[in-house]
């Protein structure tokens, strides 16, 4: 049945039986084949792994730098940029699905049938080797019976024409004759028995040889056949797995490259722009219009200065900061106290406390107006939650301890009590943090800015300064009239530093001290950066209101490293950390002029310039 089914295929048997060692060649490069092919699989799974690691590694280097500001306020783009850095990301891990898919699905199949494919061709050639092997001993031992049947054939000839020879020769006896005879029929009769012996050999060489050529070897070369087509098959079904891992992950895939379009496409510039302006913007207006300087008319302040010098020169000897040498060394010589490293360190100390995790003051003072008051509301929100939540946790207290005393089975109030508490004393500390941020933040929104930012507030105008009104015109410091009168409406007034303000007091003869000397205290009694209501000054002075103290833009923000007394006119106290706003810098006398909201209004007035750290507006 078999010989049959070889017969009527086409098969390696029937059309390659003499070729057994190109079969046995073709059949060894076709392992060698499909085991290159597993080569190239494991590369590639080995590229697929690097690409993957340098995705993941490119994602890193380039993940954006979290901060609190930008967790705030995060622009469009950089939100694209994160989701398509996490597609990526995602992309990378969908490698090396490929990756592990290719090694566990492709190459451990293919490794397994290379072994396979060895083993089976080895004992297929072992048996074709042993099977020709067989073929050729008998052949061998056909070769053997008809040289010996060819010897005694030949030896048969040599003995009958011996003995005719015999026969034919008178001269020899007859014993010798018949022993020609016999020896004739010796080697016949050996001939016959090799003759014999190789037409059996013969016929059983033919068999072997036919059932080697049409049965056994033929099977041997089919089952390599089927070893090579199973190879060739198996490189087939291993290249469309390959292709499969692919395709499992392209789903994946292209949700991350759709997700990567869909964060391109939630960029919004006009969102970002916005945000630039929520970030940066100031709450000042722009400045107005710089007034025309009409050089051919008078200039009233120079001959105000000049007179100024005059008094000053006849006047106790008073400096050109309206303040007598005297008095000035005596302020040297009190600040100069503290200028130990004592008082240096507390207020460094101080200044660190006062900080925020983010570098920036705990009111935010420091801050432009309406960066300060989005700081403050976030702030407030941020205690509201806190409060709420710790609220929630006071109220579950309570529950659980009136249980508990309902019922002490299930379990004892007195332990309950001591959290409560805690969180009571919690709970106060966050109403009353949230009550002093509310407060700033009503201050903050109720108080008005004019129109001209801190770094223009305030221009050069004939060697003398002035503040320009909201309308954006400007008037010189000393437009009022010589006689000291003041007038409410004249912002430029507000900007007058202390030193001017004594020395055109002194000129009209007012706050003369009893020693008759004039101090920089003193001299501030009568101008527009008295305190109102102070008592002293010059009678046509006018109680300042609340709008009038706006008009003056502060230039920046202080602290009090140290607690002050007022002790003289013009200055005003302060305890120690107080906030305050400073409308003039010092200007070389020691003193600067601040601001501050109270109860009663606004109170504006001079501090020691050692006691307090100012923050200026950029």
């Amino acid at each position: 049945m078999a010989a049959q089914e070889i017969d009527n295929s086409t098969t390696w048997g029937k059309e390659l039986w003499d070729q057994f060692d190109n079969i046995a060649t073709h059949t060894q490069k076709g392992i060698d084949f499909i085991e290159r092919f597993g080569g190239f699989i494991r590369d590639r799974s080995a590229i697929e792994v690097e690409y993957a690691l340098k995705l993941r590694r490119l994602v890193k280097n380039y993940q954006p730098k979290k901060s609190k500001e930008d967790e705030e306020n995060e622009f469009s783009s950089l939100i694209a940029f994160k989701n398509v850095l996490k597609e990526v990301a995602d992309l990378a891990g969908q490698r090396e699905v490929v990756a592990e898919n290719l090694q566990n699905q492709v190459l451990q199949g293919i490794l397994l049938l290379a072994k396979n494919l060895r083993e089976e061709r080895k004992k297929a050639l072992n048996q074709g080797a042993s099977l020709t092997q067989s073929l050729h001993t008998q052949i061998g031992t056909l070769d053997r019976a008809k040289r010996s049947y060819e010897k005694a054939f030949r030896e048969a000839e040599k003995a009958i024409e011996s003995y005719h020879k015999a026969d034919a020769d008178f001269h020899l006896s007859r014993a010798d004759v018949e022993k020609q005879r016999v020896n004739m029929n010796i080697r016949n009769s050996q001939s016959e028995d090799a003759k014999s012996e190789y037409a059996n050999q013969l016929q059983i060489t033919n068999k072997q040889q036919q059932q080697h050529y049409q049965i056994a070897l033929p099977e041997v070369f089919n089952r390599l056949q089927e070893l090579d087509e199973k190879r060739t098959r198996g490189m087939k079904e291993f290249i469309k797995r390959s292709a499969d891992v692919e395709y499992e992950v392209s789903p994946i895939i292209a949700h991350c490259l759709e997700g990567i379009v869909k964060a391109a496409d939630s960029i919004n510039e006009k969102d970002d722009s916005m945000i630039v302006i929520e970030k940066y913007q100031s709450g000042f207006q722009p400045p107005g219009d710089i007034p025309f300087e009409d050089l051919s008319k008078p200039d009233p302040d120079a001959a105000n200065n000049s007179q100024t010098h005059n008094s000053s020169t006849g006047l106790n000897h008073m400096t050109g900061k309206g303040t007598t040498k005297d008095k000035l060394k005596k302020r040297v010589g009190i600040f100069g106290i503290f200028t130990g490293n004592k008082k240096i360190l507390e207020a460094c100390i101080n200044v660190k406390n006062n900080l925020s995790t983010d570098g920036l003051k705990e009111d935010f003072s420091d801050l432009p107006p309406t960066q300060r008051r989005k700081k403050l509301t976030a702030k407030v929100q941020e205690l509201q939650q806190k409060v709420a939540q710790e609220q929630a946790a006071s109220d579950g207290l309570m529950k659980m301890k009136g249980v508990y005393e309902a019922n002490s089975m299930l379990g004892d109030p007195r332990t309950v009590e001591e959290q409560l508490n805690e969180s009571v004393n919690r709970l106060d500390r966050l109403r009353h943090e949230l009550l002093r941020y509310q407060k700033l933040l009503e201050q903050a929104n109720n108080q008005s800015f004019i129109q001209h930012s801190p770094q223009s507030n305030r221009v050069i105008q004939n060697g003398q300064r002035s503040s320009r009104h909201s309308n954006g015109s400007s008037n010189h410091e000393n437009s009022h009239e010589d006689n000291g009168e003041d007038h409410p409406d004249d912002a430029g007034s507000l900007s007058r530093s202390a030193s001017e303000s004594s020395v055109q007091q002194a000129q009209n003869g007012l706050n003369i001290n009893n020693n008759g000397s004039a101090s920089p205290e003193s001299g501030l009694g009568t101008s527009h950066t008295s305190l109102p209501g102070s008592g002293q000054g010059s009678t046509n002075e006018q109680p300042m209101n609340e709008e009038f103290y706006e008009a003056d833009t502060p230039l920046g923000t202080c602290r009090a490293l140290y607690p002050f007394d007022a002790t003289s006119e013009g200055s005003i106290p302060m305890s120690e950390g107080e906030e305050l706003q400073v409308i003039e810098v010092d200007q070389g006398d020691g003193w600067t002029r601040v601001r501050r909201f109270s109860s009663k209004g606004w109170e504006e007035g001079f501090v020691p310039t050692s006691y307090i750290e100012c923050t200026l507006y950029a």
